[in-house]
């Protein structure tokens, strides 16, 4: 089956409260989706530096992230999952199993993750309605954080959730709490000090071994089990959590022209999966069959994960 993704139409609504500030403007989207002008704490999206009941637990899971994640970390990680032999379950069932946890790097959430996925997804369907393979993508883009659950080994947050980056090559300053990086031993490996790194100028972020997690092991999961989702959608999963490049702009130098042609959806996309997130609670039976019809459509009964 062959999923025909146009491009994305962005443009700038007016807002109905004259104080936003210029940043909110430029992240007003086409369809209506009027962005937050807080978190569900009440601070600002993404405020790393704002005192509040979990800044101290996210700077000590990024302080452990930018130590452990390593290239050579990556790679035995993605070898072990990528066989696909940790579990057989369908996509509903794994996102049943999210119920049971928090994503301990995210300071503006603490909400189960079904919560978080339905959110965007909703959100995304409301202002996208004839875009399924996005709505799906939404439901399914941090199903990778099951590598948290026991039967899958009871993994550490730091190596299943928090911002994404490519190793090989120098860590950008743009990314959040970059000052635990001087304690990777890759930051005192010459090959992976430089700009470049391993990688060749404009060598497509397909070539790029990306930090270990759950954009990741998504990733290969959906294409280890033969999604008939299109290109963009593997794009949006896996690197959803890349904000130095979606967020800051930086790393583009390793991006090819399909790269460039991708990031538009995920640029889309980032932005509800940032600004959905509220206390609101989606009524999960309400709109579980909608979604159950996709899956069908879209992935085999069972997975291997």
């Amino acid at each position: 089956m062959t999923v025909i993704v146009p491009e994305p139409v962005l443009q700038v609504n007016k807002l109905d409260n004259e104080n936003v500030n210029e940043e909110q403007r430029d992240l007003e989207l086409d369809g209506g989706f009027i962005i937050p002008g807080s978190n569900a704490f009440g601070h600002s999206f993404r405020d790393y530096e704002k005192e509040s009941e979990r800044k101290a637990s996210v700077e000590e899971f990024y302080r452990n992230n930018h130590i452990y994640q390593t290239f050579e970390f990556a790679k035995k990680k993605k070898e072990e999952y990528g066989k696909l032999q940790k579990a057989e379950m369908s996509i509903w069932e794994c996102c049943e199993l999210l119920n049971e946890f928090v994503d301990e790097s995210d300071p503006d959430l603490d909400e189960p993750q079904i919560e978080h996925l339905l959110q965007t997804a909703e959100a995304i369907r409301k202002d996208y309605p004839d875009q399924e393979w996005l709505h799906l993508t939404a439901l399914i883009h941090d199903l990778g954080k099951v590598m948290l659950h026991p039967s899958f080994g009871a993994e550490p947050q730091w190596c299943v959730v928090g911002d994404t980056f490519p190793l090989g090559c120098a860590f950008n300053e743009s990314i959040v709490h970059h000052q635990h990086f001087n304690e990777n031993p890759d930051s005192q490996n010459p090959k992976f000090r430089t700009k470049l790194g391993i990688y060749a100028e404009n060598c497509g972020l397909d070539k790029v071994t990306m930090s270990w997690g759950h954009d990741e092991y998504m990733y290969l999961v959906a294409k280890g089990n033969n999604t008939t989702l299109p290109p963009a959608a593997l794009f949006v999963i896996r690197f959803h959590s890349f904000y130095a490049l979606h967020r800051s702009g930086a790393y583009t130098y390793l991006m090819n022209d399909e790269d460039e042609e991708m990031l538009k959806w995920l640029h889309v996309f980032n932005k509800y999966d940032l600004y959905s997130k509220s206390k609101v609670r989606i009524n999960q039976e309400e709109v579980k069959p909608y979604y159950l019809s996709l899956i069908a459509k879209y992935f085999p009964a069972k997975l291997r994960w």
